[in-house]
């Protein structure tokens, strides 16, 4: 009999998980239409929709660095039906701020990376450099003249920008913005010399001209642009600087539902329509689930926290 309620249960939990979705799946966004981040879930999401036989729908929650979005998912029923987009605002949150309203590591379980967009460091045209190490010697030498423009304090620009620095032993002028927008207007006006970004966002300004680029956060180097050394190759090993997109379900989420969506979300990330666009933008298609994710927030988690305090690095709660 006990063998019998045991098949009993096994059979109804297969069943289960071969019913899920049975409704489409609520994808909270912390960040406004149109970002990078809204532009890759999109095309994952309605890839993976197709998968899975029901809609994954995006529902826009922006606001507070992420936190508003992140903390409606924290709350909301571990059925799998409710997931959330995460970036790196998800690890250095914590450690800007001292009272959170959910555990960054507790209340989530990892679903799946589903995008690596690496980070581009790029020069006004007129910085007299043209390298990240031409750049570094010529702030040792000129203490106070180069300024880096970011999207604002704590952003992971401003973030991976401090790693650098702090690692090459340099001071260079923050000037932080609202919003990615005016941080790279001011760039191209030549009121910064330097500013962390993307190759979707420089790529159409090369051409002409307006910026240049001195080195590449990824760990390889970029095809579109083979010239351009890493920031590890140019004597920075193991430095990188990534805007990952990752998705996250409340915690008590049942594991057969994050192994299906993690799965739809893979396979969407590697189809030929979203590994075409990734190739034309400059972004990596992660290599694994939700181990690698837990893996990435597991070891973000301390080294912001030490860069924040290194740094100095506060903000108003």
């Amino acid at each position: 009999m006990r063998l019998l309620w045991i098949a009993l249960a096994m059979t109804m939990a297969q069943a289960a998980s071969a019913a899920y979705p049975e409704r489409p799946v609520k994808v909270v966004m912390p960040f406004p239409p149109g970002g990078t981040v809204d532009v890759v879930t999109r095309l994952v999401c309605n890839e993976a929709s197709e998968l899975l036989g029901k809609p994954l729908v995006l529902d826009y929650r922006p606001g507070a660095a992420g936190i508003i979005a992140s903390e409606a998912v924290a709350r909301a029923p571990a059925d799998g039906y409710t997931v959330l987009v995460t970036t790196p605002n998800h690890t250095i949150n914590p450690a800007l701020r001292q009272k959170m309203p959910f555990n960054t590591e507790t209340d989530f379980v990892p679903v799946s990376l589903i995008g690596n967009v690496p980070e581009l460091l790029i020069a006004h045209p007129s910085a007299p450099f043209d390298t990240l190490d031409g750049m570094l010697q010529y702030a040792k030498s000129n203490p106070g003249k180069l300024s880096y423009s970011s999207a604002g304090i704590g952003t992971l620009p401003h973030i991976t920008m401090e790693l650098l620095l702090r690692q090459a032993g340099v001071q260079v002028t923050h000037l932080a913005y609202k919003g990615a927008a005016p941080a790279l207007t001011d760039l191209l006006a030549g009121v910064a010399q330097l500013k962390y970004d993307t190759y979707a966002t420089t790529s159409p300004l090369l051409p002409s001209g307006k910026v240049k680029v001195l080195a590449t956060a990824g760990r390889a180097r970029l095809p579109q642009l083979p010239n351009v050394a890493t920031v590890a190759e140019s004597g920075f090993p193991g430095y990188e600087g990534y805007l990952w997109i990752g998705v996250l379900a409340p915690r008590g989420t049942p594991t057969p539902a994050v192994s299906i969506l993690s799965s739809a979300l893979a396979k969407a990330a590697r189809s030929p329509k979203v590994a075409a666009r990734f190739q034309a933008d400059g972004i990596e298609t992660p290599a694994g689930g939700p181990e690698e994710l837990g893996r990435l927030i597991a070891r973000e988690l301390p080294l912001w926290a030490r860069v924040v305090r290194e740094a100095k690095i506060t903000v108003s709660d």
